[in-house]
């Protein structure tokens, strides 16, 4: 059936009988942390829905395989969806071994009825880390990650653990002691800290 995209069918069937929506195609994330992949999707009237899954890899002459038997996500995923039109996955305790393209699938109880979407949800998962820049007079600590983080957190910094800056990823010179250790979050994730970060000598040296 050369006259779909992404539809493997015995039958000529219009493009439009068939989609896969993701609200969000690109999402950065804390490690630790819970990210829900948006997802939405129709199909021929019909047709009855038997299987839906989620994967990232596919081999040539066979299935993806379903996340859900994936042992690495095993007590991870919950699937919001249905066989009917919502295809929702969450995926809790983030691993940055979890960075990887998310796709939908769904086979039907038709002959060569199956599809799936691309492009999907590309996730990048990242931890914090605070890195130091400037000079012995002008340092500046950057709370920093791989990816730019989804929805524009709000950074948080902390001086022994507790809490002392709000709404800014840097601290400058003015803000801290070499004496004193810092470490930083983002709102609404604040058991997520960064490792921190103390002047010990000469250099700055990161310890949990």
């Amino acid at each position: 059936c050369n006259t779909l995209v992404f539809c493997d069918c015995s039958v000529v069937l219009g493009q439009d009988d068939w989609s896969v929506t993701y609200t969000t195609q690109s999402i950065c994330a804390l490690k630790g942390s819970t990210v829900e992949l948006s997802c939405s999707y129709t199909y021929p009237s019909g047709y009855t829905v038997t299987t839906t899954l989620w994967f990232t890899e596919w081999g040539t002459g066979v299935e993806p395989k379903d996340l859900g038997q994936d042992p690495k996500y095993a007590g991870r995923l919950v699937y919001h969806g249905d066989k009917k039109k919502d295809c929702t996955l969450t995926i809790t305790d983030l691993r940055e071994s979890d960075s990887a393209t998310y796709k939908f699938r769904l086979l039907t109880d038709q002959e060569g009825g199956k599809y799936y979407g691309s492009p999907g949800v590309t996730l990048s998962v990242t931890d914090l880390q605070v890195k130091v820049t400037g000079g012995h007079q002008d340092k500046t600590l950057t709370c920093s990650t791989t990816c730019t983080l989804t929805d524009n957190p709000t950074y948080i910094w902390y001086k022994n653990g507790h809490k002392v800056k709000e709404d800014t990823s840097s601290l400058d010179s003015d803000s801290f002691s070499d004496a004193d250790s810092y470490s930083c979050a983002v709102k609404y994730h604040e058991d997520l800290l960064s490792p921190a970060v103390c002047k010990c000598g000469l250099f700055y040296t990161h310890f949990i």
